[in-house]
């Protein structure tokens, strides 16, 4: 990324008055790009790159099951420690399974990961008691932030620059259709069967079984193949040998990578805690909010929450694929704007007056999620993406994993009365309301100060995957590309000292 988001930028006078101005004009320094609609931009994807963004959405929309959630919910107090355990896990995955994943390729921790869903999904069914089930459920948090980042980079990272948008709201939305997909066979399955909840895992043993099948068909992603060849060609040539040590070249990028854009990983951390924020406190509390404060039957919460889940799923594409012509950030800030404003009636409005506030709401919600994962992608060091992006998500998920938490506990500060049962009610709308509101100013402030791509880096992007497209259907080795590429920088890089030599000389015979 050219935007000054290097090491030190945030002690260096010059670089923050460089960078925090222009904020202001990036936001309409538009992509110089043609508008297209949703079908003629999908039209440019071919087989390969269909194929790649199914088996990643596929893996993603693997990881969720909303049981869990369930389950514990209607357990005895105490298994909040199991669930924060669970999601720093997660966090253990993501950098296992992203420095695998951009040093050996996506393809086989990707399937590593599915392989241990289906062992730990058949163990979640076998478990005799809560501490058993938190326990199979931790082990599932390593494979379940082990398998973003793969995912991600299989999905997006080959597709056409017009079509990043529009499919990577449509990959961040598999958490959508998991929950769907997961009441409907909640529903067909658990009252219907003899072992109850637990057919519920044993049944989510078989689809990765699927997806593995359909990844080992396929081949690592150009651009892996491509970068990978780049590297060890060029650590190569630096050792005058013919061939040079495929770790050492990846540990000495991976380390300058880190080393010049920790800022930039932490920004994307700070970011990822307030998306994750606005996705747990407008959600997880909502149904209890529908059935404790306003009297609504399971049903009906039921549906409220699924036409939400549906509006989720619309904006994250349609805000995605707006954001490939506004830019990202614009996009996602108009999305906050329009999140905020639609808050009140979303906690206010009563009787099926919700169901449209409940849309609305979340198909802003999924819209200012739906360019996420491609900006992620973007702001991601090419030799690292798979580790920073993955890393990224899950630490920000871990800070936001107190939100429903949060917002309980201070709902109890505002007591309502009781039912005629005498349960114990409270105004959970009005700590909603609070809490999504703040959420949403945070997220607009650090989205309009974070980085995005220049015009310049936006045409490389897509010159690139249209170049490694052409090559391979030519018959071209994506290693020869990648070595070619290797040579072609190093002859620009020597020409280039050879230059300024020259200059210099001719300035010193000068003076």
């Amino acid at each position: 990324m050219r935007n000054h988001m290097r090491a030190g930028w945030f002690y260096s006078p010059s670089q923050i008055a460089r960078y925090f101005p222009s904020r202001i004009t990036s936001l309409f320094n538009f992509p110089r790009l043609e508008f297209k609609d949703p079908i003629r931009i999908l039209r440019q994807l071919n087989r390969h790159q269909w194929n790649m963004f199914a088996v990643g959405f596929a893996g993603k929309r693997s990881q969720h099951n909303r049981l869990d959630g369930s389950i514990v919910n209607n357990s005895q107090p105490g298994p909040g420690m199991g669930i924060t355990v669970t999601l720093m896990l997660r966090c253990v995955g993501a950098l296992i399974s992203g420095s695998f994943g951009d040093r050996y390729g996506r393809k086989w921790i990707m399937i590593a990961n599915l392989t241990a869903f289906i062992f730990l999904e058949l163990g979640s069914g076998f478990c005799q008691n809560l501490n058993q089930f938190l326990a199979v459920r931790s082990l599932y948090g390593i494979a379940m932030g082990g398998l973003l980042g793969p995912a991600a980079a299989t999905a997006l990272e080959d597709l056409p620059y017009d079509a990043r948008g529009i499919l990577s709201g449509l990959f961040q939305q598999a958490y959508g259709v998991g929950y769907l997909l997961a009441a409907v066979f909640y529903r067909a399955l658990v009252p219907t069967t003899t072992h109850g909840w637990r057919s519920l895992f044993w049944f989510g043993a078989g689809p990765p079984i699927l997806i593995i099948l359909w990844r080992l068909s396929l081949p690592e992603t150009n651009h892996f193949q491509v970068s990978k060849s780049e590297r060890e060609a060029r650590e190569a040539q630096h050792h005058d040998e013919q061939k040079g040590s495929p770790l050492k070249a990846f540990l000495k990028l991976a380390n300058s990578a880190m080393r010049e854009n920790w800022m930039l990983f932490v920004y994307m951390v700070v970011l990822m805690a307030g998306f994750n924020s606005i996705s747990h406190g407008t959600q997880d509390l909502y149904p209890t909010f529908l059935k404790s404060q306003l009297g609504f039957s399971p049903t009906q919460a039921t549906v409220i929450t699924v036409v939400g889940q549906l509006g989720a799923i619309s904006g994250g594409m349609t805000v995605g694929w707006l954001s490939t012509f506004t830019g990202r950030r614009l996009a996602m800030m108009v999305a906050c704007l329009f999140g905020g404003a639609l808050v009140p009636p979303y906690v206010l409005l009563r009787n099926n007056d919700l169901i449209a506030a409940a849309f609305f709401e979340q198909f802003f919600v999924g819209g200012v999620w739906g360019p996420i994962p491609v900006y992620l992608v973007e702001l991601s060091p090419a030799v690292l993406r798979t580790f920073v992006y993955g890393l990224s998500y899950q630490l920000g998920n871990l800070a936001s994993s107190a939100s429903s938490t949060i917002e309980a506990t201070i709902g109890e500060r505002f007591p309502l009365a009781p039912t005629k049962a005498g349960v114990k009610r409270y105004d959970y709308g009005k700590v909603l309301g609070i809490y999504a509101g703040a959420v949403w100013a945070y997220i607009l402030l650090f989205v309009f100060l974070g980085p995005e791509m220049t015009q310049d880096e936006r045409n490389e992007e897509a010159a690139l995957v249209l170049q490694f497209e052409e090559l391979r259907a030519q018959g071209v080795s994506l290693l020869d590309i990648g070595a070619g590429r290797a040579k072609n920088i190093d002859e620009s890089f020597e020409e280039t000292v050879e230059e300024k030599g020259h200059v210099q000389q001719i300035e010193e015979k000068t003076v």
